[in-house]
């Protein structure tokens, strides 16, 4: 693979971890991660109705997907287009010796591990006590002349720095931003054996200056992308450059969370497996299919034209921060009549006025036929779980929205679906499971 050969001799420097830690890697592992409307997440209001739920989630959805879009029309003008408030997925791990529980939002489109830190000149609002680099024995910022230092985007040393550290600047797409002290830190990882994955020497953002709408106990981010120091970047070798997920699908049981896996635990195969080919692009962290068409039913539809306006190869975003699937303009609207024809029933407005095609009953009844997604390679599968969302009582939605450019494979669609990436093989893969089994 040609970028990973790029970050071979950072990934050497990062990777110094002691034998225990390889020890613990030893046939992989996995860590319990939680949808943002879980009764277990910080972000939790038990005063808020399931509906209101959905409708926030739809607004972060759309938001997002604005933002996606930005970033892959000027894509060299952010570091980075996540939008941290939007991410639907936490993730809990410990900071420092001795270690401190944090937790962070989960994301496939961010490339940086970031908290806040103590001094903060300017912090949004966070419940728990800010981390404090002075207080633990382990932490190290980088100094200017380092490797990791001049391989990360949106770094920099100040002429004016007595101390001469390197600094990293992320801004996001809604002017949202963190700066602060790109450091080597000891993070810690809570595996679902019980056993604590230790990470020692892990490069982290400690953010100094910080303006993001965040609420709660919520730290910063935990990034997954493409990046060089992304979580599983900084794993590297030691994980295989694997990870894998399966969501939980919130509409069964929300206090069952969902499973991030980890090397040989991530390993996605057996009957019903598929993979597609996975795209990386100049300047972009994010993780790119490309999706040939779609068929409801026996009706299929390619869509050569209309995709190759958003890149050819390598089309469509694979998303986990994204709740929604969004499609060219074209593409969705020959998706919502096939709909609108296969479903016998009258359809109604959505009380939201966010979604183009709603329908009164209970999902059983609707007899929603299934979606396939025609990936290179890979047909999925997309059940009525997957494409339709309730945003009312017994008023069901489809879960796509049409955009103008970035294209979006959301979360929704990819529920109950062991999907996982092999960053060496170049693939992404899919196979049906409970994820509730998990």
């Amino acid at each position: 693979m040609k970028k990973m050969s790029c970050f071979s001799s950072l990934l050497v420097l990062l990777c110094l971890y002691n034998l225990s830690f390889l020890e613990a890697l030893n046939g992989g592992f996995s860590v319990e991660i939680i949808h943002r409307d879980s009764p277990k997440s910080p972000f939790y209001s038990s005063s808020e109705t399931k509906f209101q739920r959905v409708s926030n989630a739809l607004r972060r959805s759309i938001n997002r997907g604005n933002h996606f879009s930005k970033s892959m029309v000027f894509p060299n003008t952010v570091s980075a287009t996540v939008i941290p408030d939007l991410g639907e997925y936490l993730m809990s791990y410990a900071v420092g010796t001795p270690a401190r529980k944090v937790f962070g939002a989960l994301d496939t489109g961010s490339d940086i591990i970031w908290m806040q830190c103590e001094p903060c000149r300017n912090c949004f609002k966070q419940d728990t006590p800010l981390f404090n680099p002075s207080k633990s024995t382990t932490y190290k910022t980088i100094p200017c002349n380092s490797t990791i230092c001049h391989s990360v985007l949106g770094t920099f040393c100040s002429s004016s720095s007595i101390t001469k550290n390197c600094k990293y600047d992320i801004s996001y797409g809604d002017g949202s931003f963190s700066h602060g002290d790109l450091s080597v830190e000891t993070l810690t990882l809570g595996s679902t054996n019980g056993s604590p994955i230790p990470l020692p020497r892990t490069a982290i953002g400690c953010g100094h200056n910080n303006s993001i709408n965040f609420k709660g106990i919520n730290s910063g981010i935990v990034g997954l992308g493409r990046g060089p120091v992304s979580l599983i970047n900084q794993l590297g070798s030691s994980a295989g450059w694997k990870f894998s997920y399966c969501l939980v699908p919130a509409t069964l049981n929300s206090n069952v969370s969902s499973r991030l896996n980890f090397g040989d635990a991530a390993v996605v195969q057996g009957p019903g497996t598929v993979s597609t080919p996975l795209f990386s692009k100049p300047q972009q962290v994010f993780y790119y299919l490309t999706l040939e068409g779609l068929s409801l039913g026996s009706h299929r539809r390619l869509f050569g034209s209309s995709l190759l306006i958003f890149g050819g190869e390598g089309n469509i975003v694979i998303d986990s921060g994204t709740t929604l699937t969004l499609l060219p303009d074209d593409v969705y609207k020959w998706l919502e009549s096939a709909v609108s024809h296969a479903v016998k029933l009258k359809p109604v407005q959505d009380p939201n006025q966010v979604l183009g095609l709603c329908y009164k009953g209970t999902l059983d009844k609707l007899d929603i036929p299934v979606i396939t997604a025609h990936f290179r390679g890979a047909n999925v599968l997309l059940h009525p779980m997957n494409t339709f969302v309730e945003v009312a009582d017994k008023v069901w939605c489809l879960a796509f929205q049409p955009t103008q450019d970035g294209a979006v494979f959301g979360n929704l669609a990819q529920q109950n679906l062991l999907v996982g990436y092999d960053l060496k093989k170049n693939t992404v893969s899919f196979k049906q499971t409970d994820c509730t089994k998990m």
